[in-house]
């Protein structure tokens, strides 16, 4: 069965430049080895990546050693559900694409966090009330 999007529908691509993804599809996907939950697709904010930073997980620096560009503001990006809370709390929440974005964010992030920080529109808006 494919994972479904905090909209109860199929998961949606999130980003593939960068290739995003704890497997590195494009793909929010949490398969059992994602400890962490990158479930979250978040489209980076200069705010978020210093926060970030500033919390002691640097998004912006190349780390060719794990295939990763470092990030830029604009770039989409599967982030880890307890880090976007936490910027979330913290008043720099990353905007975030529901149709891209895991179900399983769910366990971490309550659905409204989630749809204040929304830029995406569904087919169907009334899933948003």
């Amino acid at each position: 069965m494919s994972e479904l999007n905090v909209l109860g529908q199929p998961l949606q691509p999130c980003g593939t430049d960068p290739v995003t993804g704890f497997y590195r599809d494009g793909n929010c996907a949490c398969g059992p080895e994602d400890r962490g939950l990158h479930a979250v697709c978040a489209v980076m904010t200069r705010e978020f990546l210093e926060h970030q930073r500033s919390v002691g997980n640097d998004l912006s620096t190349p780390r060719p050693e794990w295939n990763f560009p470092g990030l830029q503001p604009g770039d989409n990006w599967c982030v880890v559900a307890v880090r976007w809370q936490q910027a979330y709390d913290d008043g720099v929440a990353a905007p975030v694409v529901l149709a891209s974005t895991n179900a399983r964010a769910l366990e971490i992030i309550p659905v409204e966090a989630l749809r204040a920080s929304a830029v995406d529109v569904p087919d169907d808006p009334s899933s948003l009330t």
